[in-house]
């Protein structure tokens, strides 16, 4: 690789701090309230679900069965957008704009009146994610919004309402990514490229569940906190947290 090529890297480097310190400072506060959220409704005897479409599931998946991360929190999938892995990929882009396949994962789902609902999606604009945001607090779920609000002004909603995502949760955090998810350009590349949305996504959750597992502490509830496998005792801490929430843990089943 060429000078040019290495400069190019630390510039995305550049651009994915400059995002991180952005979210920080902008987004303290609605983090801070999501991750008390989480911990009142773990503290309340409530589930926690995450769920995200396509690229945007990779930043749900990571906050479930992780080390150093809550073992309440379990992912909500709808077959054939969870991931790239569905043939053709393309399919799992189509399916995100259908009407009425959020309620029927709903309808058919373990989620109830006081659980919570992490809903992920970059632009916010489709049908499924829309579709479950509002479908889920008609059930009685709260529901916390990862999106980029700048999609709700520069887009347009494919939902049959005309809203986003933005528009159906109780608490909304913003990534601050630019339309069309690419941070760098070069005279010599003919479009835009560089995504920055998992990492800031991701970074942003993992907050937000750092906030939750003190918010339990300070409420004089033991967070049920899961250990790396990979470290001495790991494994018998993790058997008891999961026996001992089993019944809030649906990823055993």
């Amino acid at each position: 690789m060429g000078q040019g090529g290495g400069a190019t890297g630390g510039r995305f480097f550049d651009a994915a701090i400059g995002l991180l310190e952005r979210v920080r400072d902008e987004e303290g506060e609605s983090v801070t309230a999501a991750g008390e959220l989480i911990a009142d409704t773990v503290a309340g005897g409530g589930r926690l679900f995450a769920f995200g479409a396509g690229h945007s599931s990779l930043a749900a998946q990571d906050l479930v069965y992780r080390a150093g991360g809550l073992a309440l929190m379990n992912l909500l999938t709808v077959p054939g957008v969870v991931g790239v892995d569905v043939m053709p990929a393309t399919l799992g882009s189509a399916l995100e704009r259908v009407d009425g396949l959020a309620t029927a994962v709903l309808d058919t789902s373990p989620l109830r009146a006081g659980d919570l609902l992490v809903v992920i999606s970059l632009s916010g604009r489709n049908a499924l994610p829309v579709e479950m945001a509002l479908h889920a607090r008609e059930l009685g779920v709260r529901v916390i919004g990862v999106t980029s609000v700048a999609y709700a002004t520069e887009t347009t909603s494919r939902h049959s309402s005309g809203t986003f995502l933005k528009d159906h949760c109780d608490l909304v955090l913003d990534t601050k990514i630019a339309v069309g998810d690419a941070e760098l350009t070069l005279d010599t590349v003919p479009a835009p490229f560089a995504p920055a949305s998992t990492v800031i996504t991701s970074a942003i959750l993992q907050s937000v569940m750092a906030t939750a597992a003190a918010s339990l502490a300070e409420q004089g509830v033991e967070p049920p906190l899961l250990r790396s496998g990979n470290v001495d005792g790991g494994p018998d801490w993790n058997e008891r947290v999961l026996r001992e929430h089993g019944d809030r843990i649906f990823y055993l089943r």
